[in-house]
């Protein structure tokens, strides 16, 4: 009973905060270090948390987890029970908050998440981790913003990355491939960009491009399973390194609690994340 209240809970609104807090009052955090607030840039959404294993041996993967909420919504708080897992297998995970609509439009969440990412890499061995080997994981709309990363090398050189300093990018539920743009929320964070093709991850699809892990639901009705479909043929098509997982009876917002302990049964996402990383 209490796992399916849960389940409901988590499914019906996220993010909101009352099902979300609920979800991560399941997690437990025993043997974990939690920094939180850790300051990367000005501002009220300049802020990031670390987690991490507390007593690890050697350097673990640096894994920035961004989160989602069409753009518009969503908090680094909220997403405990996904990176206590994550760092429960071995990483040292960040989550940073970024700014949204209405205060930014593209690129500007864009370049919030690029200097995330710098900074974390910059400070992994304080932490832990091994900077060399970094990956970023994105859901929904936090899926786009690490696709982009990872595809168009601009923002993390305007954030004095190198384009190779990312080995690797998971893409959740990420909207890869939505024009025209024809939704409030689209319209709202991408309205005003003068070439609408430059929004798009799958027109960046590189032979050169971090190695792309692209997972998703078919049941999601939020972001469709073919914008994975689409980027994964641009990226083998490019010569490019793309692996696809497309998961049965799982739709949008399962697809990302598929990550806390609680609904691990439902999909094999941690692990085949994991795997990923690993390899």
């Amino acid at each position: 009973m209490i796992r399916t209240a849960a389940l409901l809970l988590a499914s019906a609104v996220l993010p909101s905060c009352a099902p979300v807090d609920a979800l991560n009052a399941s997690i437990a955090t025993d043997g974990m270090r939690i920094d939180q607030d850790i300051r990367y840039q000005p501002g009220a959404m300049g802020l990031m948390d670390v987690y991490r294993p507390a007593h690890a041996s050697e350097k673990l993967p640096l894994v920035v987890f961004i989160y989602g909420g069409a753009w518009r919504s969503g908090s680094k708080a909220m997403y405990r029970f996904a990176a206590v897992p994550l760092a429960r297998a071995g990483m040292v995970v960040v989550v940073p908050d970024y700014r949204k609509v209405p205060d930014v439009r593209f690129p500007e969440f864009l370049d919030d998440n690029a200097h995330a990412v710098a900074f974390a890499r910059e400070h992994a061995a304080e932490w832990g981790a091994d900077p060399e080997q970094l990956f970023l994981i994105g859901h929904s709309a936090g899926g786009y913003n690490a696709l982009m990363l990872g595809l168009d090398p601009h923002y993390l050189a305007d954030a004095g990355l190198a384009p190779h300093a990312v080995k690797g990018v998971i893409g959740m539920a990420a909207p890869a491939d939505f024009l025209p743009l024809d939704d409030p929320d689209t319209i709202a964070a991408f309205g005003n960009a003068p070439d609408p093709a430059l929004t798009q991850p799958v027109n960046f699809a590189r032979p050169d491009a971090p190695a792309l892990l692209l997972l998703h639901g078919d049941q999601d009705d939020t972001v469709y399973p073919r914008n994975a479909v689409a980027l994964s043929r641009r990226m083998r098509a490019v010569g490019g390194e793309v692996a696809f997982i497309r998961y049965p009876n799982l739709g949008h917002i399962g697809l990302v609690t598929a990550l806390a302990p609680l609904f691990e049964g439902r999909a094999t996402v941690r692990e085949d994340i994991v795997t990923f990383i690993k390899k």
